[in-house]
Formats: C-alpha cells, structure tokens, sequence
C-alpha cells in the first residue's frame, strides 16, 4: 500500500484530548483539500473513536489513546485509533445501535453507527484486557462524483 503522508501521535486518555485528535485530524487533512461536509464527517469520526477509547476502553483508568492518519492514492483518509484498555468482549454486540456498557453514564450507544455512516468502512479489532484498534477509511470526493454522474 502506497503512503502519501502519515501522522502518528498518542496522548493520555483524557476528554480533553478529544479536541486535540480532531485538530490533528484537520490539520492533516488541509493538503487533501476535503469539502467543509467531509471535514466535519471526519472530526465526528475520529471524536467518537477517541471518546470510545477514553470511556469504555479505559473506564476511568489511566491509559494512551494513539491515532494513524494516513493520506492514500486516490484521495483515501486512513484512520486507525488504538488503546490498550480493557478491549470488548462482544464487538458484534457493541456496533448494535443504542447498546452501550455505560448506560448509567447517559450514554447514547451511538458511536459505531455514527462511524460507520461517516466512512466506507470500519473493522474493529478487540482483545479483552489487551485493547482495541479501530480501522477507518474514506474516499475524499465520492459524494461529489456521485452527484454529477
């Protein structure tokens, strides 16, 4: 697979990093030139899979979230999120929509719909105890050449 550019970064788990993975994000994203709609798909994607990490995979722990963004041919944003929390036991369950495991915490259970709505696809691979890795990726441009076909 070839790479144009890749940017690693990992930073604890805490909420307030949520912000600097999407900053990340878009500021890697500036060269691809994405429309204002996919830069905005992108940051909700990447948020999610970082709130996922910081909440479920670690539950109030301590622990590092680590992001890969790569830029592929043919306008392709990669994004691989990763912990090395508790992982999940049934991830066929998790990606059902409205489940969460933290429903005294309000949560909605809404995170894997949501990234798999703003990407063409997403693989979850999880090991209870030994963390999770989300993989990510969306054409740039698609919507747009679908429209004017």
């Amino acid at each position: 697979m070839k790479i144009l550019n890749e940017c690693r970064c990992s930073f604890p788990a805490v909420s307030a990093n949520e912000a600097l993975a999407r900053a990340a994000l878009s500021a890697f994203l500036i060269p691809a030139d994405p429309t204002a709609q996919e830069l905005a798909d992108l940051r909700t994607v990447i948020s999610e899979a970082v709130t996922n990490a910081i909440v479920h995979g670690y539950r109030h722990k301590e622990g590092m979230v680590s992001i890969c963004l790569r830029l592929l041919p043919e306008r392709v944003i990669y994004i691989r999120v990763s912990d090395k929390g508790c992982g999940i036991g049934d991830v066929e369950r998790a990606m059902v929509p409205l489940y969460t495991s933290a429903p005294e915490e309000d949560r909605a259970g809404l995170g894997f719909a949501i990234m798999q709505t703003f990407t063409d696809s997403l693989h979850v691979r999880s090991t209870p105890d030994h963390g999770t890795t989300l993989t990510m990726r969306r054409r740039l441009g698609c919507s747009e050449e679908q429209d004017e076909a």
